[in-house]
């Protein structure tokens, strides 16, 4: 059984409009925002109440539009005029439509002609090629820009937008900012990434968003002393719902990273208390911390510090900030939280940050549940597991094995409303009795923690029917410092009695260098490789082992959220079956 765990208190929100206008009352003059001018790299700050006239000024300058009930998207890097745009959408005038920034032209088209968008915010960079695009769209009526200063031929100035909305508020038009909110209505729709299939357009409303927000509050303790700063993309709806909308509901404040690549530096400049981060992100972290220990013969220090710190803080005795203050720095010197999600952390390096002073909540979700559905506690959690529902979702194992994993299915107001214009699709994974199911294969534990075991169609099943899940396969793998990322997957070979376990890796060049002395030729590093194959091997069940690996020079393609695209780098089976002919005959 769970142990009866703390929840915090939380205010009750119908809707995002209750929501932007309570904190704009409870939070007024403070800081919602800390927003960086480009050009001149001066900060500013923006308050929750004039956030929110933004947000009303901006939505009654779209009615005024005439896109009242429209399909609006928003194509943009992380930024503050995302934020109001998304807002002034949803909350009375129509529908969102948050799009990848980084799809292709083509797919963006494809996306914009699917959701038959009549609007779309952008940025400046992302002008020319929609005015190419619109004559194509023939939905697509206006093209607003973020940093066009003044309306031109084909183009709206988002400011100039707010300036003539606010002159209509003066005035008394309170079409925007009094129209009712149908908070069972899609007002959201998003396109997910994709990873096993084309893009779906899961509908959300505002009860699906409000409830995720309220039910996650309730896990963890922020307000406006807390600086939030947002990485990951915000039409993901992991950040847009936890790393944005939750963070105005609870008055923390929010700043944004100009690129990964800024990071380090952004991080100097705002000292955030907060972050919302992929596992990618962290493990890479951890992995420069030890690198740098290594590259400094300290590293047996550093290990003897990570297993004190560690002892010393499940005893309460809390000296991970003194012990490790210089990590710590290199972060901002104030990092107190951060939320990791998108797929699973390497439990090594959850328990090394941890340990470094970082407390870590780990969790699982899916858009199709607004996002969020488990999290680990700060004071109550397992690494390699996803968590515990959050309150008032229920979460259950369907069709459970021998070993208890079957998929995992969800249940709560969380749950989207359905798939845009696939009613097949959505009969398929919405039941009757309420629940949704994830398309994930996981189990529950005895004391109610989550456990993913990997995607229902990434499996591998073998001619013996074994079930084998290659996300823990690659978890395996992965631990070793000389291999960046890998792929497996399994292939059927005619000449075989069972399914032939094989795996794609690409190794971490810069570690093998370093370590080497110098570059290996191909043949020394397969010997490395497979060194490291066989290692994963001895911790695995006789029927997982890898017994074909091939080396991969670059990355693997991957979403937004870091997530490898598996149908996009795996090689048809047709001609995975005609490798193994070759192969075979080799060996004859």
């Amino acid at each position: 059984m769970a142990k009866s765990l703390k929840l915090y208190d939380v205010r009750e929100i119908t809707d995002l409009k209750d929501m932007v206008n309570k904190s704009a009352e409870i939070y007024g003059d403070l800081d919602a925002f800390l927003v960086k001018n480009a050009a001149t790299g001066n900060i500013r700050n923006v308050s929750f109440r004039q956030f929110r006239n933004d947000i009303n000024y901006l939505g009654t300058a779209l009615i005024d539009l005439g896109l009242k009930g429209s399909m609006i998207a928003i194509l943009s890097e992380n930024r503050y005029e995302w934020c109001v745009s998304y807002l002034s959408i949803v909350n009375g005038t129509g529908v969102v439509v948050p799009l990848d920034k980084e799809l292709p032209s083509q797919e963006i088209q494809n996306l914009l002609e699917r959701s038959e968008a009549s609007a779309i915010f952008c940025s400046g960079n992302y002008v020319p090629v929609l005015l190419e695009k619109q004559a194509s769209l023939p939905n697509l009526k206006y093209i607003i820009s973020f940093d066009h200063n003044k309306n031109e031929d084909g183009v709206l100035s988002f400011n100039e937008l707010i300036t003539e909305g606010k002159l209509m508020v003066e005035r008394g038009n309170k079409e925007f900012i009094d129209a009712p909110i149908d908070r069972e209505a899609m007002n959201m729709l998003i396109f997910t990434s994709g990873t096993t299939e084309q893009s779906k357009g899961v509908m959300l409303s505002h009860k699906n968003i409000a409830s995720d927000i309220m039910a996650v509050s309730k896990l963890l303790y922020a307000d406006n002393n807390d600086l939030i700063m947002s990485i990951l993309p915000l039409h993901h709806t992991y950040e847009c719902t936890a790393g944005f909308l939750t963070m105005v509901y609870l008055g923390v404040t929010i700043c944004f990273c100009e690129g990964l690549r800024h990071i380090t530096k952004n991080l100097q400049e705002y000292k955030p208390t907060m972050l919302m981060s992929v596992p990618l992100i962290l493990e890479n972290v951890y992995t420069k911390v030890v690198k740098k220990a290594q590259k400094e013969k300290r590293f047996a220090a550093l290990k003897f510090g990570i297993f004190i710190s560690h002892i010393l803080f499940k005893m309460n005795i809390d000296v991970r900030r003194q012990i490790f203050r210089e990590v710590m720095d290199n972060l901002g010197g104030n990092l107190r939280l951060v939320i990791s999600g998108a797929a699973p952390l390497n439990p090594k390096a959850a328990r090394g940050l941890r340990a470094m002073g970082l407390n870590i909540m780990q969790g699982y979700g899916l858009t199709e549940c607004s996002p969020i559905v488990s999290v680990n506690r700060l004071d109550y959690y397992k690494d390699e597991s996803a968590g515990i529902p959050l309150p008032g979702i229920e979460v259950a194992i369907d069709n459970p094995g021998p070993d208890g994993i079957g998929e995992i299915k969800v249940r709560g107001p969380i749950t989207m409303i359905g798939y845009y214009k696939n009613p097949e699709m959505t009969r398929e994974v919405l039941k009757e009795d309420g629940w949704f199911y994830t398309g994930d294969n996981g189990f529950i534990d005895k004391k109610g923690f989550l456990h993913i075991a990997g995607r229902k169609k990434n499996v591998i099943v073998t001619k013996n029917g074994k079930n084998i899940f290659p996300e823990d396969v690659e978890l395996y793998l992965n631990k070793s410092e000389y291999i960046k990322e890998s792929l497996v997957y399994g292939v059927d070979d005619e000449n075989e009695e069972d399914t032939i376990v094989c795996a794609k890796i690409v190794p971490n060049m810069e570690v093998i260098v370093e370590k080497y002395g110098h570059v290996p030729v191909q043949e020394e590093l397969y010997k490395i490789i497979k060194q490291e194959v066989m290692k994963a091997n001895k911790k695995l069940s006789s029927y997982k082992k890898i017994r074909h690996f091939e080396i991969r020079e670059g990355e693997f393609e991957k979403t937004t959220t870091k997530k490898i695209k598996r149908q996009v780098e795996l090689i048809s089976l047709k001609n995975i079956g005609e490798m193994f002919k070759v192969l075979n005959k080799k060996a004859k």
